[in-house]
């Protein structure tokens, strides 16, 4: 995403939320909530579910597929349930492919949601892909189509990973990696869904895609221009890398006109190699070896969605992360900045979506429609340290910015834009990577922030 405030590549969803304020809400509006943040509100706005253990890959329905156990258990191709012809929108290459499928049993809401995002983790070695799906029922009883979440490989090879845009049925659409409801005014939410995953191979293969998480956020965030304040934790930063998406400006500019909106796999490139993540000299070998950091330049490849024609996709950045190994990821969205404290205590950093004014957040030096950051810690006062992709340099990519001015850019849901409309705010969108097997204390972290 760029970090210049002009329209993002989630116009049309900003547009349909502008259109949704006018008329008194927005797609994360919940019915009879007002704009100003002094009401008590529930205290989890968020069903983030997956399925990742060989209990839940034995429990859904399996077509031509079978759970695997061990230390990370999934799902694999075992017999194909057949063959399909599949032509590549960004080629025009048609090619037959065997495929199988997974589909998860019912997950019921506990938060009726105005919005939803899958995300997954999976291993797609050469000659393989895979197609995410999801199919709900509204909160009146009907249900909605299968959609396509995505069509998603590790490499660029076989495939281009593609979201799919044009799909709607007059009461929700998908935008991009977002399902939303057109008309949260209306009191209609998607009440329960369904995941569905179909496995790719060449035909005679006998490799395949291996999936080991799958699973889907559902929210109903108020709509709000501001939100509470929250009382400052513990201070405490982490030793993050530090990588600037500006040096790579006009590099590889068939990747979303190059490094200048970059942000988004850049956060995730620090993240990954918090982790202990690296590539190899032969996983760079296409890098222009006069690049600095050419990993940023491999994480822009290797996150682009080529119909979105960005790298922002947000369950590809997190499906990215996960082809490291013993690392997974997921998108959520938190609820104040105690729950990213409740992380930074152990020791788990996240990647925060935002989008400000100039003037609203004190030290940027720059307004944005759409811009990710990394939360790598908190002074004493409370204030935010993040690694700002957005930086002139590597080593001034650490930045502090104001708790309150963070705080209420990164969680709010509408906002005025530099034309003075009423746009949309990500209302507490991040990335959370983390350990395949967790320690006690991550894993305590993560449970009360609703990931498992």
């Amino acid at each position: 995403m760029s970090r210049a405030e002009q329209p993002s590549r989630r116009t049309v969803l900003a547009v349909a939320v502008a259109a949704a304020v006018a008329g008194g809400t927005g797609p994360a509006a919940a019915a009879g909530t007002t704009a100003d943040a002094d009401h008590d509100e529930p205290a989890r706005l968020v069903d983030n579910h997956a399925w990742t253990t060989y209990g839940d890959w034995r429990a859904g329905t399996a077509k031509g597929t079978r759970a695997v156990a061990g230390k990370r258990p999934g799902v694999v191709i075992s017999a194909p349930a057949g063959t399909t012809d599949y032509t590549d929108p960004h080629t025009g290459t048609t090619a037959t492919w065997e495929y199988a499928t997974w589909t998860s049993p019912v997950h019921r809401l506990t938060v009726p949601s105005t919005e939803v995002i899958a995300s997954w983790n999976a291993h797609t070695p050469a000659g393989t892909w895979i197609q995410i799906e999801l199919q709900g029922t509204y909160s009146d009883d009907t249900a909605t189509p299968w959609y396509v979440m995505g069509r998603w490989a590790a490499g660029d090879g076989d495939i281009k990973r593609t979201s799919v845009d044009d799909q709607t049925d007059d009461k929700s659409s998908i935008w991009t990696d977002t399902f939303a409801i057109d008309a949260p005014a209306t009191g209609l939410r998607l009440a329960s869904y369904q995941l569905r995953l179909t496995l790719y191979r060449k035909p005679g293969a006998k490799n395949t895609p291996t999936v080991w998480r799958l699973g889907a956020m559902g929210s109903d965030v108020p709509d709000r221009f501001t939100v509470p304040a929250s009382t400052p934790g513990v201070a405490r930063e982490l030793i993050v890398p530090r990588y600037s998406q500006e040096i790579h400006k006009g590099q590889y500019p068939e990747y979303d006109n190059g490094g200048e909106a970059w942000c988004s796999p850049t956060s995730s490139q620090m993240i990954i190699e918090y982790w202990g993540g690296r590539l190899t000299k032969e996983q760079l070998a296409w890098v222009d070896p006069s690049y600095a950091d050419p990993q940023v330049c491999h994480a822009a490849r290797y996150t682009y969605d080529h119909q979105y024609a960005g790298c922002g996709n947000w369950p590809f950045n997190t499906a990215y992360a996960a082809t490291f190994k013993d690392l997974q990821g997921v998108v959520t969205r938190l609820g104040s900045l105690t729950d990213l404290e409740t992380l930074i205590a152990a020791g788990i950093p996240a990647i925060t979506s935002q989008s400000f004014l100039k003037e609203e957040l004190t030290g940027a030096g720059y307004g944005t429609s759409g811009h990710l950051m990394t939360v790598i810690g908190f002074t004493a006062e409370g204030d935010v340290i993040a690694n700002d992709p957005a930086s002139p340099s590597d080593p001034e990519v650490r930045r502090v910015y104001k708790r309150r001015e963070w705080e209420n850019i990164w969680l709010r849901t509408k906002r005025y834009n530099a034309s003075g409309k009423v746009v949309s705010g990500t209302g507490g969108v991040c990335y959370l990577y983390f350990p395949a097997c967790p320690t006690p204390r991550q894993r305590k972290a993560l449970e009360a922030v609703g990931v498992r």
